[in-house]
């Protein structure tokens, strides 16, 4: 136990006096592996609501009731490390509420007290085997009823797996195969965020395949159910069901999560990496990790495929418009599981421009003007979309990665990011010229010309044509003169 988790549970304990109180759950089960946590459950006879608000006042946090009814309530430290402790009542003995818990490995208890102390395992009560599954590195459920008492655990359970790189034992796979269709009555924000946890871990796709196999994912996400057996082309190693399920492995391993079976890690050693992008992809965004978005929109990025798939003029296959329509067919998906509107925003522009990098230029390295462009359209999506088509393009070809094309589509990122990185004045360029300069010079009146003039100034300065104030009024005396104004 860390020094900061000890001192935490020291200010609990003295909080609650004399009140019976047990480390519970997954605070237990970390402390067994030896993981660090920031999430500690604790059952208390008495109130919890009530017990969870005098903590909340004597330690300075946040008090958050979670469910009145069944007396579960939150207390948030986000001054002292970002610290969440949640409260629940103990209905019956302990070792009643254990048997009523999602898995034997959360299934045991400590006395809060003893928990501080030398050889705290001697007290450990673990009616249903958990310590052995832990060593077995096992998810079984703790009783048949578990996923009917909280259906979220359907998709709680493989998240575990995923993150603690256990198996999950057959006769649970059973249960949650049984029980898949319950995930109906889940609150959207729960599904949203057990979602938002699988995708994060090195496992998703693992975890995707479970999902799949177990006949929840359908549940969860129907809006993957027509791409399974789409064809495509003979560039694309996959059907679309397959292939987005590997984008989301592909994405694992651009954001550095390991390489799948079937890509070399010597296929991923070029990968651009600069130094100054470092936690980028685990900054938030939308109260969402841009790692974990970019995953998602590898999962939904070809979502409309199925719908517009056609043959051409010369009968070959093509999907015309699919990012704009899978763009669309993903918000619908993101606000019915209640996605922040910022985090569905970036997700949707990913899906929407996701061929854009490899659209850029027919030469490997884009002109400054294509860039410009890129950056100005994209915005916040610029940098995760290079990353997003690094993992769409290795899910198309599969095993079948031609090393030239790779290498050459990473020399155009690393180019497209260097521009980006160490000359802003190219991607972002400070105005030379306003609108009152503009209507001055050029005895124009206020309305849309001018912000198209401004516009084409820009995109002149992003180009290396306009350095100058005298350069960027050119620009605009040009513009005039061809748009014939």
């Amino acid at each position: 136990m860390s020094l900061d988790f000890r001192q935490l549970l020291r200010q609990v304990t003295a909080a609650l006096g004399e009140q019976e109180a047990w480390l519970v759950g997954g605070a237990v089960r970390d402390l067994l592996l030896g993981r660090a946590t920031k999430d500690i459950d604790i059952a208390v006879a008495g109130d919890a609501l009530a017990t969870a608000r005098g903590v909340a006042d004597r330690l300075g946090g946040a008090f958050v009731p979670l469910d009145e009814a069944h007396q579960i309530a939150r207390v948030v430290l986000a001054r002292s490390g970002g610290w969440w402790l949640d409260f629940s009542t103990l209905r019956g003995g302990v070792d009643e509420d254990l048997a009523r818990r999602d898995c034997t490995i959360n299934a045991m208890a400590v006395p809060l007290a003893a928990a501080l102390q030398p050889g705290w395992e001697s007290q450990l009560q673990d009616p249903l085997g958990g310590r052995r599954d832990l060593r077995d590195r096992l998810l079984r459920a703790a009783s048949d009823t578990a996923f009917g008492a909280d259906p979220a655990r359907l998709l709680r359970v493989i998240r575990l797996a995923a993150q603690l790189d256990f198996a999950v034992e057959p006769g649970t796979r059973l249960l949650l195969r049984r029980d898949a269709a319950l995930l109906g009555s889940v609150a959207p924000e729960r599904l949203r965020d057990e979602l938002c946890l699988l995708l994060a871990t090195p496992r998703a796709y693992w975890a995707l395949r479970e999902l799949d196999a177990l006949g929840i994912l359908a549940r969860l996400l129907p809006e993957l159910e027509p791409a399974r057996g789409v064809g495509q082309p003979s560039e694309h190693h996959w059907d679309v069901f397959d292939h987005l399920l590997h984008a989301v492995e592909a994405a694992g391993a651009v954001l550095g999560q390991g390489a799948p079976p079937w890509v070399s890690p010597e296929a991923l050693a070029p990968l651009p990496r600069p130094p100054e992008l470092a936690g980028y992809f685990e900054g938030v965004w939308g109260g969402v990790p841009r790692g974990t978005l970019l995953k998602l929109a590898a999962l939904l990025h070809d979502v409309a495929k199925p719908e517009t798939k056609a043959p051409d003029a010369k009968g070959r296959i093509r999907f015309l418009g699919h990012p704009a329509l899978g763009a669309r067919r993903a918000e619908a998906c993101l606000k019915r599981l209640r996605f922040s509107g910022a985090a569905t925003e970036l997700t949707c522009a990913l899906i929407l421009h996701h061929l854009r990098p490899t659209q850029m230029s027919h030469q490997v390295i884009p002109s400054d003007r294509a860039i410009y462009r890129y950056y100005r359209d994209l915005g916040e999506a610029a940098i995760p979309a290079l990353y997003l088509t690094c993992a769409d393009w290795l899910a198309t070809r599969g095993p079948s990665l031609e090393t030239e094309p790779w290498l050459g589509y990473l020399r155009r990122v690393e180019h497209v990011l260097d521009q980006y990185l160490y000359r802003p004045e190219r991607v972002s360029p400070t105005p030379l010229v306003d609108g009152n300069d503009l209507m001055a010079v050029f005895d124009l009146p206020p309305g849309p010309l001018i912000g198209r003039l401004l516009a084409a100034v820009r995109e002149a300065q992003g180009a290396g044509e306009a350095a100058t104030r005298s350069q960027a009024l050119q620009v605009a005396a040009r513009a005039l003169e061809r748009w014939g104004t």
